[in-house]
């Protein structure tokens, strides 16, 4: 698994499968300075966060979390991002606080957010007790589904005072979505296998997104029987799969399938598809371009 430390993208996929099976129960609340008008909001974890009335800073420490922020148009409050938050271009010049495995806690607590975002791709356990300590809240998301990353996006701009443009954001998201999801549904449903990783042959299960993405775009995940999210597959088994179609989350660990697909059905009639990793395996705004672009592909190959 030591390759998903490459990029915040496989980062989040490996580790967030660790953290949702831990993750069930409520964690303490921050303490906000005395005087200081505040309100409640739930996050994914159900639980019940409390925050000022305005938030004015904020600390994101996944790079879908970002995207999501100046999406809704609050990427001004961010005072702070990972290493790995590189989009939009204006997310490069915020000051960095580590990566999302090990965040520098001196500098996120220098920077008096008012909140923290976090995914559960962050290993929260590990600091959201000095961050209460502080009066720093921490606010949990859990996007699974294309849905649900809408769901977010309404939640942070309730967050942000941003509600009519994350609204209206959502809207468009969701017609593009529809409009893909919708998209020639006469034809045959190939199977697809989703390659994260080469040499070790990661992939996805019902508990993904990523999963859902392909569902939408008219395919069929040869793995969509496996109830976790992301999981290694053995040589016999990725043989077994024989798909018709194999999509790479194209990064410099993944640029081929994996010797033991030669003979499938998908390599041999050159059906691979590439999907930059950053919009595939991101649980945010830019999962529609890979919808798009997948929904697309698999309606060209597919037998007319």
């Amino acid at each position: 698994m030591v390759f998903f430390v490459r990029k915040m993208n496989k980062v989040f996929i490996i580790i967030g499968f660790f953290l949702l099976a831990f993750f069930g129960c409520r964690m303490p609340q921050n303490v906000p300075p005395p005087n200081v008008d505040t309100r409640v909001l739930k996050d994914d974890l159900d639980r019940e966060v409390r925050l000022p009335a305005k938030v004015e800073r904020a600390v994101s420490l996944a790079p879908n979390l970002t995207e999501m922020v100046f999406a809704i148009g609050a990427g001004d409050r961010l005072v702070g991002v990972t290493t790995y938050c590189n989009y939009p271009e204006e997310a490069k010049a915020i000051q960095k606080v580590g990566d999302t495995l090990n965040p520098n806690m001196e500098s996120i607590i220098a920077l008096k957010p008012d909140v923290v975002l976090v995914s559960t791709a962050s290993q929260i356990e590990n600091f959201t007790k000095t961050l209460d300590q502080n009066g720093i809240a921490v606010f949990v998301t859990n996007p699974n589904s294309i849905d649900s990353v809408n769901t977010n996006l309404l939640k942070l701009g309730d967050l942000f005072g941003k509600t009519s443009g994350a609204q209206a954001l959502v809207e468009t998201l969701h017609k593009r979505s529809t409009n893909a999801s919708a998209a020639d549904k006469k034809r045959e449903r190939l199977r697809v296998l989703v390659q994260l990783e080469t040499e070790t042959i990661f992939t996805v299960g019902k508990a993904s997104f990523i999963t859902d993405i392909i569902e939408k775009a008219g395919g069929k995940s040869v793995t969509d029987n496996v109830d976790s999210a992301y999981f290694p597959l053995s040589k016999e088994t990725a043989v077994a799969t024989q798909p018709d179609v194999i999509i790479l989350s194209d990064s410099e660990s993944n640029r081929r399938p994996n010797e033991v697909f030669k003979d499938s059905p998908a390599v041999k009639n050159g059906r691979i598809l590439r999907v930059d990793a950053d919009i595939l395996s991101r649980p945010g705004p830019r999962l529609i371009d890979a919808l798009e672009q997948i929904s697309n592909y698999l309606n060209e190959v597919a037998p007319k």
